[in-house]
Parts: C-alpha cells; structure tokens; sequence
C-alpha cells in the first residue's frame, strides 16, 4: 500500500523518486539523504522531493530498537565497556559518523552513506581497520554485530559468553522442581512446617509419581538453594496468614473503579477492636466495630461498637449514615457542621434535621460491597438494601481485595484511635502488654461516644492519601472537603426513616400464631392484640401462609408482627409472656448461654420457665460480684458475668429504636410487669430459704468437665 505526499518522512522509509526506488538514511534540516539499493545516494530538498510527479512512501521503514543500556550497569565493567565499544563503531557504520562526533564533522569517505559505498563495502572497511587496531574480527562478525545492533540495540552486542550465566533452576531436574512446587502449593492451606518436612514431601512425590530409584533426590544444600528460589515471595515457612492472603491474591493486575458521587460505592466491613473494654460490673471483654465507608469521599458515614457483629447491627448502619450526627452535650462547638467546610446553608434549605448536626456528611448508599460473613449475607440485611433500594453487592470467598478501602478504614481506626485507649492490646498477641484488663477500661457506650466524637472531629478533618487534586498531586484533600467538592455536581436528596423503617430493618422471621400466640427460639409471645389472628393463615402462600415478625437479638422483651390482613396498620408490638419473672431485660445472648447450662448439668431439653429462671439467677449471680479467691466455680462464674454483662451492654443501644406502645395498650399494660414483680417481692414476708452448702470438691470430677 503506497500513500503520497505524506505529511513527513522517516529515517528508512522507501521511497519512489524520479522512477527509482531510495531508502532514506538521513534528514538534515529540510534535506533528505536518499540512497539506492546500490548505495547510490544523493541530497534532495524535501520540497523538492515531496512535489515530485511519481513521488510516494512505498514503505514505512522499521523502527530500530532502542534496547536499554541501563541492562549494561548489571554487567561487569570490562563487558559493558566492550559493549560500548561495539555500539560506536556500528553507529559510524551505518550513519557515517560516531556518537561522539562534532558538530561539523564531515564522514570519513569508507564511512559515507551518501557516497558510492554500499553497505557491505563499508562492513569491509571497519573489519579492515579494527584488525589494524590488533582486533581478530572478520567482515562477517562485523555484518553479524550491525545486524543485531539493529534489531536489539547495544545490549544487543553484548558478548553473553563473558556475563555471568544467570539461571533460576540451573541445571536441576524438571521432575524435581514440579515436585517441589507442588510441596508448595499443598502448604498454602496448612500449617506453617519447616523446610525439612517440605523436603521430606518432596521426596514421597518423587516416590509416588516416578517410583523409589528413578529420580535422584538433590543433596540438602541444592534443595536448600532450591526451595529458596521456587518459594520466594510465599511464606511457606511464615505467617500462615500471609501465605493464604498471598494466595488468594487475584492473578491479574486490581481494577480501579472511578467513582465521582458520594455514595455511589461503599464498602461495609466488620472486626473485633485491638481494646478491651468494660462491660458492666468491671469484667473486661472485647467488642467488635462495624463500619460503613464512602469510597468517593472515604467518609465513616456510621461506625457501630457492639458485643458481636449481628444483621441487625449492618441494618443499624444504614440507619445511621441516613440520620445525621447530632452534636453531644460538652462538644466542642467547632465541630458543628454550621462552623465546617461542608455546605450547611445550602443543605439545611433541603433537609431540617441539619440544624443541629455534627459535621459529619449525611450520604445515601447506592451499592453497598461486603464479604460472605453471616450479618451481611443475612436475609435481613439483604431484606433492608431492598427496602433502601440500595444495590447489593457480595465480594468472592477470601477476597478482602474487593473491598480495601473499609479494611484499610478499619486498620486506620486501629492506630490513630484505638491506641490511645487504655486497655489497648496490639494486633496481634506478640504485641500485647501484661495485664492489660488492670487498666481503667472504658465502657462499650463511652466507646462508642468517643468514637462518634473522634469521627467528627479527627477522621473527616484530616487529608487522606487517596484524595489527591488530578491537577495538583501533591495536595491532598479531606474527606468533608472532597464531599463538599461532590455534591456541587452530584446533588443532595435527604431520606428520612421514620419508627416503622426502623422495625423493618430488624431481622425477620415467618411464625404461626397458635392459640398462645407466637412461638421464637422457645420463647412465647403473646398480647390480647393478637386474638384476630389466632389460628389463622396470613394469605401469604409462598410462606405457608406464616406471619412475618421482626425482633432486636439483643432485646427479647417484645416482637412485632405485621398486619397481612390490612397493610396499612402500623406494627403490633407483642411482648414475651415471662416477663413479668425475669427483673432485666436480655437477649439472645443470655438465653443461649443459659440454656447451655441446663443442657449441661443433665437437662438436656429444658423447658421456657427452666430457661428464664436460669437466666434471672445467672444475672443475680453476676451482680453479686466475682468469686472469692481460691473458689473452683471462679472460671464459669467470670464467664456468666461476661455473658451478662455483653447483654446489658447491647442492650442499651445508642441507635434509633422502634416506637413503643401506647399508654394504656395491651403491650403497654404487660411492660409494667417487671415493676409489679418488683412491688410482690417488697411485699413477701415469707421466711428465708434454708441455706445448703456446697459438697465435698472431687478433682477427678472436675477434670472430667468441659468448659
């Protein structure tokens, strides 16, 4: 394919000129030096040239490669030196001066590409005068050199029989090698060995695939050197962890996803904090933390501390970044959103509840990325993105690569706030201090006050590595003013929930209501509200005709159940029947552990009464206080009160709660009960139970126990 009169030329393009064809060797200016196939040249003015009658580009010629002469500071210095000897003599050839030549300078007539030489005298030529320099080099040696310089520049020309010979495997058997890479990868998945149990796997595939004497087994030096270079960058003698993250890498290059409005992308995540706290009666215990990030603007749009990570608490997040952060009673004014970066005029014109927030923005999910853990993959969770119609989106097993910025969130929260805590443990074990649970612990709630306060003040205030100006990369931004930035061309539209949103966030499950109401988990719920649906199919066929209810795992006083029959009707609160029998109020926490127990000391179906009494006496046991020095019964009496003390501490939730019942309702008549048990108990005057003591203590019992 020809194309004429093209807008420029290029050193080797052929040529079509006065009827001939030229090769173009050279371009000086508005000149083009132009040689034939016999090494006839000639200089043409490039006008001249391109206004020609039978002129065209016949042939783009090939670009020569450059190579990389950085390759040569790998080489010792007397090769490298040769190298660039080679690479002056071959640039003369073909150009017709050196490198280093002056301005000026005028090509030796052996050397002209413009003259009557042609390629192969001028090779000639160079051989001629290197011999005359004490060189043994041939024409044809020069020819091979010029060809290679051409086609892979002056590493090209390098003489790899005087570099050292670098080979990964050397001269090692292939059988071996495939052995020892699949004694690699088997150790990904197990634990950490050494590398003489990797040698000893090595060997016993050998044996299995090759028979007892058809491979040679290297010495333990060679195995030595080769295991080290097959296993590089695995950790197959390290951190077991590492090696699984490693291996759970993706093999192609991580994806960028370009995000420009706030909430378009957030990721979700949960893990227990590098802090112990104080649960309640001063027994310490760890917590977890559950947070949301905003990918756009890396905003902490809500951060829950509780006992364990449930759906309700991922529901719970949601709720939160769409409620705004109201400012505390002794914070700082400076942390009002009024007295902020973020545009609080223009947003309190769209949402009210602004008035008197935190400057913290307020950001709606659009795609929320998670992993495969329980509370996230929960139906309820799925349940609540569909009400907020926010688009779900699970990640693939082991794959925290999905999702970094709510890792790396969480891995930032650990060190600039968790270790200024008291009771703070390190991340791992190597890097916890001694008796650390002496320390003046904080409670669950005053952490989670705190962490609200250092979010506001500290974590949206503070310029981010990944918020960086396109135009200038050296200035970094904040999250509230990359948020600021965003919403000037994303927008703002505020979603209020109202006490109906929240029950719908709670987890969900499809009940029968019997004729003593409805049955969860052992426990019976009941109100005179229900008695037109006793019995009764909800018309709800794909459920079997079941009962949708929601309830709060940390709260089992009461549930809600929803109006199949008329839709329109808020929630009915149902309470639990018990009650009235138990003086606190717990969770599913307390009430599994208790029921451990009775399965424990030989009941092994326990009843509801049997369960909420346990429950009562193991609260009291706990607000009795630890257990005397020396007691055998110290051990699981420090665990019930860690169980009590998890439940009363989730109880007491800093989020939005459901409505409660109205004032003289069924629901609101049986929550008195706890205060006229109460009031009974103030009005009994029978006498003291008899006190039996404890039995003879038999260690071999003891040792047969499993706590």
């Amino acid at each position: 394919m020809t194309s004429a009169r093209p807008g420029r030329l290029r050193l080797g393009d052929r040529v079509r000129f006065e009827k001939r064809t030229y090769t173009v060797v050279g371009l000086t200016g508005m000149r083009v030096r132009l040689a034939d196939t016999h090494g006839t040249g000639m200089l043409v003015d490039q006008v001249h040239l391109q206004a020609a009658e039978d002129f065209a580009v016949i042939g783009a010629g090939e670009r020569a490669a450059l190579g990389s002469a950085a390759l040569l500071g790998q080489l010792p210095e007397d090769v490298a030196e040769r190298a660039l000897w080679w690479q002056r003599h071959l640039v003369e050839l073909l150009t017709g001066l050196p490198p280093d030549a002056p301005e000026g300078t005028r090509p030796r007539p052996e050397y002209d590409p413009v003259g009557r030489r042609s390629l192969a005298e001028r090779e000639r030529a160079k051989a001629a005068e290197l011999v005359a320099l004490g060189e043994e080099i041939t024409a044809r040696t020069v020819k091979r050199k010029r060809q290679r310089y051409e086609a892979g520049g002056v590493q090209a020309v390098v003489d790899h029989r005087l570099a050292p010979h670098a080979s990964l495997l050397g001269r090692a058997d292939p059988r071996v090698v495939e052995a020892i890479r699949r004694a690699i990868a088997e150790s990904v998945p197990a634990s950490t060995r050494t590398i003489e149990y990797a040698r000893w796997r090595t060997e016993r595939i050998l044996i299995a695939e090759h028979g007892g004497d058809a491979v040679r087994m290297p010495s333990r030096a060679t195995f030595y050197r080769l295991f080290d270079k097959l296993s590089h960058g695995v950790h197959v003698t390290g951190s077991a962890r590492t090696r699984r993250s490693l291996a759970d890498r993706p093999e192609g290059p991580f994806r960028f996803e370009q995000v420009v409005a706030p909430g378009e992308l957030m990721q979700i995540d949960s893990t227990p904090m590098d802090v112990l706290v104080r649960l309640d009666e001063g027994v310490p215990g760890r917590v977890e933390l559950c947070g949301l990030v905003d990918v756009a603007t890396r905003t902490m749009a809500a951060a829950v501390v509780r006992p364990t990570t449930k759906s309700v608490d991922a529901s719970l997040l949601l709720a939160r970044a769409l409620t705004p952060e109201p400012m505390r009673p002794g914070w700082a004014k400076a942390l009002a959103m009024s007295r902020s970066v973020l545009p609080h005029r223009r947003l309190l014109t769209l949402d009210e509840r602004l008035e008197h927030a935190a400057a913290r923005p307020v950001i709606i999910p659009e795609t929320i990325v998670c992993d495969r853990g329980k509370a996230f993959i929960s139906e309820n969770f799925r349940s609540a993105c569909r009400t907020l119609e926010i688009n779900f989106q699970p990640c693939h097993p082991r794959s925290p690569t999905e999702k970094p910025h709510i890792e790396r969130t969480i891995e930032s929260v650990a060190t600039l706030f968790c270790q200024f805590l008291p009771g703070y443990l390190g991340r791992t074990a190597e890097h916890r201090g001694r008796n650390v649970e002496d320390e003046p612990l904080w409670s669950m709630l005053e952490i989670q006050e705190l962490l609200d306060e250092w979010l506001v003040a500290k974590w949206q205030n503070r310029p981010h590595d990944g918020l960086r100006d396109p135009g200038s990369p050296g200035r970094m931004f904040t999250p509230n003013q990359k948020y600021t930035s965003l919403v000037e061309t994303a927008g703002y539209v505020p979603l209020a929930l109202s006490g109906d949103d929240y029950v719908e966030l709670l987890p969900a499950t499809w009940r029968a209501v019997n004729a003593y109401g409805i049955k969860i988990n052992n426990r019976i719920y009941d109100c005179p509200d229900l008695a037109p649906f006793r019995r009764q199919p909800s018309g709800v066929t794909r459920t079997r005709n079941l009962w949708e209810t929601h309830r709060d795992p940390y709260d089992a006083n009461r549930l809600w159940m929803r109006n199949h029959w008329n839709p329109e009707t808020d929630w009915i609160p149902v309470p639990w029947t018990h009650l009235g029998s138990v003086p606190q109020p717990f969770g599913d926490l307390a009430w599994d552990h208790a029921a451990a127990d009775l399965r424990r000391t030989g009941n092994p179906s326990p009843t509801e009464e049997q369960i909420a009494t346990a429950v009562a006496e193991l609260l009291v046991r706990a607000d009795e206080g630890p257990a005397r020095e020396g007691d055998v019964t110290s051990r699981s009496a420090k665990r019930n009160r860690r169980v009590a003390a998890r439940t009363r501490a989730a109880a007491q939730s800093t989020g939005p709660r459901p409505p409660r019942p109205e004032p003289g309702s069924a629901a609101a008549t049986t929550d008195s009960a706890p205060e006229a048990a109460e009031a009974a108990e103030d009005r009994d005057t029978r006498p003291i139970a008899k006190v039996i003591p404890l039995g003879v203590f038999d260690p071999f019992k003891e040792a047969d126990k499993r706590w």
